[in-house]
């Protein structure tokens, strides 16, 4: 019995030892298995990040998913690559597009300025149930909106014909009215006059008026400096939405406590209290708006009936089953972060892949698309809240690279373009359309519709059709430089006369093989004024 009993303790110790055995062969083997898959990974990402460096594309698939920022060299340029979660929702395109390029503003102003009181007929709201709910908006706001006919007309007139503005403006107001509410209650004023906003500006921040008035609340230049908004070469904070909506409070405020009445306090809010006073001596001494609005401009004589119009509309939108489309962001979904060094809205879009139409969106006050650093003062840049993280993330390594590119650019010597002219520019490689654009002094927007492009991406060689909005010089161009000898035609020739509306590029492409510089050289043109009636040679040859 004891020696059955050693010779099973003796297997068990041999069976152990061998599994401990292949145990560790195992591992070994397990761990060189891993080595050389990492190895082959780290070398397909070394190629990968060549591939990145060469056509400047920074992701394949979408949204980028760790947090890091990859950085190496390939022939003297610099990759970057910030990466971070996926965003958990896209803003639909289609509401994108309304946010970033809505035509609403210039509806509204022609309204106002043109509203009509003719009677119209509308079924869909009886006088009673008018008179009844205006009687219920009036008992719960200080504005004075007892039923009057003129003001009948004016609700029906814009319900019968203004409903697609309408529910589009409604659905603009999601995205703003939350941050209008909040400043509104701080500063103790009525939430209603949220809707002030629809009449100025049509809820577009760089909204701007045939007389200059500009943003959300339609400053003019002086009243914008009264109430603390700096208008500078790079800065117009006339259209930053929270400090034209602080310094909209505190002007209405004061106006307020200049007539007590908030009906007069929005008319001298559109005219100024002078154009307000004067009315009231005209009128015999009447304070209240409908008496004296006969007396009142063009405009602002409009102006208050669409106000109450719009609030009253809004505030009973789902009983005239309007329908706005809802936003998917808010402004409170948003978030800012004091720059350290001055940085373009263009870097920033390739840096932390965002739309270059939502950071100018979010970021309307910079009138360059330039965010300036200037000591001493809070320059932010605002972002959605999902894109905080990737910024301050990396933010040392997208300063550096920033820096670097503007360096970079300052020396070079960009090329003058006539403003209005048309041109065809050809993408080259490091080319995307954030650098063309701001090139040529145009918007992203613009070129896609201009080329008809649906996305962001550019093939090199491919050409894009641009209308330059201002010539793009640099400060090396104010130097002297060596002048141009002009080259003689040789052969046979013939002569062009420029018409009305010619330019030197228009009249290059109507003959093959000709180019700007050879219609300068061969009529010793310096610049690009050229006139209707000049004759211009051209050589055949």
């Amino acid at each position: 019995m004891n020696n059955y009993r050693i010779l099973f303790i003796f297997l068990l110790l041999v069976s152990t030892s061998l599994l401990a055995q292949e145990g560790q062969t195992q591992k070994e083997q397990n761990q060189k298995t891993t080595k050389i898959v990492l190895d082959k990974s780290l070398a397909l990402q070394k190629d990968t990040v060549q591939v990145i460096d060469t056509t400047r594309i920074i992701q394949t698939k979408g949204e980028l998913q760790t947090t890091s920022l990859v950085s190496t060299n390939v022939k003297d340029s610099i990759v970057y690559v910030a990466k971070d979660h996926p965003r958990m929702s896209q803003l639909d395109s289609l509401w994108k597009q309304e946010l970033y390029n809505s035509s609403l503003f210039d509806s509204i102003y022609k309204s106002v300025t043109e509203l009509n009181y003719e009677p119209v007929e509308y079924v869909d709201l009886p006088t009673d149930t008018l008179k009844a709910r205006l009687a219920e908006l009036n008992s719960k706001t200080p504005f004075n909106v007892e039923y009057n006919e003129s003001l009948e007309n004016v609700i029906k007139r814009y319900l019968k014909h203004r409903r697609k503005t309408l529910e589009r403006l409604l659905g603009l107001s999601e995205f703003y009215f939350p941050m209008f509410e909040q400043e509104l209650d701080n500063q103790n004023l009525p939430l209603e006059i949220k809707y002030l906003s629809i009449v100025e500006s049509a809820l577009k921040p760089r909204a701007k008026s045939r007389v200059g008035a500009t943003g959300l609340w339609q400053f003019m230049y002086g009243t914008g400096k009264m109430f603390g908004l700096e208008v500078s070469s790079y800065v117009d904070e006339r259209m930053d939405p929270i400090m034209a909506t602080k310094a909209a409070c505190k002007y209405l405020s004061n106006l307020y406590k200049m007539f007590g009445d908030w009906d007069l306090a929005l008319a001298s809010y559109n005219s100024g209290p002078g154009n307000v006073t004067k009315a009231i001596r005209r009128s015999g001494g009447y304070t209240n708006y409908w008496n004296i609005r006969h007396n009142l401009p063009r405009e602002t004589a409009g102006y208050v009936p669409a106000f109450l119009a719009t609030m009253y509309i809004f505030e009973y939108a789902e009983e005239h089953n309007l329908r706005p489309k809802k936003p998917e962001i808010t402004y409170f979904e948003t978030d800012t972060i004091k720059v350290k060094q001055m940085i373009t809205l263009d870097q920033i879009s390739e840096y932390i892949n965002i739309d270059i139409e939502e950071l100018q969106f979010l970021n309307p006050s910079y009138k360059l698309d330039i965010i300036p650093y200037i000591k001493d003062e809070d320059y932010v840049l605002r972002l959605p809240i999902e894109k905080v993280g990737p910024f301050v993330a990396n933010e040392n390594q997208i300063y550096a690279l920033a820096k670097a590119e503007l360096d970079k650019r300052e020396k070079q010597l960009p090329k003058f373009v006539e403003a209005n002219d048309r041109i065809r520019y050809k993408v080259r490689s490091g080319d995307y359309l954030g650098r063309i654009a701001r090139k040529y002094g145009v918007r992203v927007s613009q070129i896609k519709k201009w080329n008809g492009l649906r996305s962001n991406n550019l093939r090199i060689g491919q050409r894009l059709t641009i209308y330059p909005r201002r010539p793009v010089v640099s400060k090396s161009q104010s130097t002297p430089k060596t002048k141009t000898v002009s080259k003689a035609i040789t052969g046979n020739s013939e002569v062009y006369t420029v018409k009305s509306g010619d330019t030197l590029w228009s009249i290059s492409q109507k003959f093959k093989g000709i180019t700007i510089e050879n219609l300068k050289n061969w009529n010793d043109i310096s610049g690009s004024g050229i006139k209707p009636g000049m004759k211009l040679k051209i050589s055949k040859s």
